[in-house]
């Protein structure tokens, strides 16, 4: 790992010298990937050498307490031992999970797709509030949503919706809300006061580049259909031709588009949300032939996984893959989800770990 540091502290020092080149201002592209590369080198750099830092302190401390005999000055010495062991051995964990394996796609903007499931109506009106959950939380991040396409009830629920959300490292935190959204509480149709149980499918796909190799759309397997909006468009949307449906024949994906006022826009909208679709089949294609690296990994299962509660009556919300409880479903329900994400990003890297070393032995 220490050997692995080195380079890595190296390799930094060589991008501050290129970045101070005047040259690299005529290559814009390049000094991008520099910047980039930059970015994410600086934490494990800046870790590192505060780890070399303690350590040097810790043998300086050693060093001094073999000569030293005033009592008083033992004392101190052997704080500072302390201090910087301990500083030493929290860098050392943190620098293992910093040089874990990074998913190539974490900085990539996301197609959100909510289903309701089993429930009728309530499911729907709970997809709806999954929704609002998670357009509140991208604005907490200060990540933009776009809606592409939504399938409403006329009680303000919401059979399917698909968005796209853009914005920093926006996969690398709604990567783990794939998977099945159980709901138990007393509808508003239920005369008798029973709580009911109702369930919602969220699905989250990293968004294609049109520049990936991978994914390649023959415009032939394409067949692209205009008809005029419906619903709460506005004038200008509902008098238009304006909305777009893609059916691509090869995989029988239909994705529609119906919220921007340009046939243009909404097409360039359902294209991107049909090359995600494809990436991710290509990336479950990829899991199941290397057998369960991505299955394992927390947060990246299947969709059909059942991964999160929310109990209304007792103002619970349980996450069953890290048996995480908390009692704030109001502010969850708001898009406060930090607390949820940070542990089961803390999970995923423990087990991650705990495979490393695994491995290692």
């Amino acid at each position: 790992m220490f050997d692995r540091l080195e380079d890595l502290l190296i390799r930094y020092e060589e991008l501050l010298a290129e970045m101070n080149n005047p040259d690299l201002a005529q290559d814009q592209e390049r000094f991008r990937r520099l910047m980039k590369e930059h970015a994410d080198l600086t934490p494990i750099v800046e870790a590192y050498k505060a780890y070399k830092e303690a350590k040097n302190t810790e043998a300086e401390s050693l060093e001094m307490l073999e000569s030293e005999n005033d009592e008083e000055m033992r004392e101190l010495l052997k704080e500072e031992l302390a201090g910087a062991k301990e500083t030493k051995v929290r860098l050392e964990n943190e620098l293992k999970i910093l040089l874990l394996p990074k998913d190539p796609n974490d900085d990539r903007n996301v197609v959100m797709e909510i289903r309701a499931g089993a429930g009728g109506d309530e499911a729907a009106l709970f997809s709806a509030e999954l929704y609002r959950m998670y357009t509140h939380y991208a604005e907490s991040r200060h990540w933009k949503c776009e809606l592409v396409e939504v399938n409403e009830i006329g009680i303000g629920g919401m059979k399917s919706v698909t968005f796209i959300v853009s914005g920093q490292g926006a996969y690398s935190r709604l990567k783990y809300e794939s998977g099945v959204h159980r709901v138990q509480r007393v509808p508003e149709t239920e005369s008798g006061g029973r709580i009911h149980t109702s369930t919602s499918t969220v699905a989250v796909m990293p968004e294609a580049d049109e520049v990936d190799s991978d994914i390649v759309i023959d415009p032939k397997d394409i067949r692209v259909d205009v008809f005029r909006s419906s619903g709460n468009g506005g004038q200008c949307v509902n008098t238009t031709d304006s909305a777009v449906r893609l059916t691509h024949y090869p995989t029988g994906i239909v994705i529609s588009c119906q919220d921007e006022k340009s046939q243009l826009k909404n097409r360039d909208k359902a294209m991107r949300v049909l090359r995600a679709m494809l990436y991710e089949m290509e990336l479950e294609k990829q899991a199941s032939e290397q057998a369960e690296e991505r299955r394992s990994q927390i947060g990246t299962g299947d969709r059909s996984e059942k991964i999160r509660t929310y109990n209304f009556p007792q103002g619970r919300v349980t996450d069953h893959r890290i048996k995480l409880t908390l009692y704030r479903i109001e502010q969850i329900m708001n898009g406060d989800l930090d607390e949820i994400i940070d542990s089961l990003i803390a999970a995923d890297q423990a087990a991650k770990l705990a495979n490393l070393n695994e491995e290692a032995v």
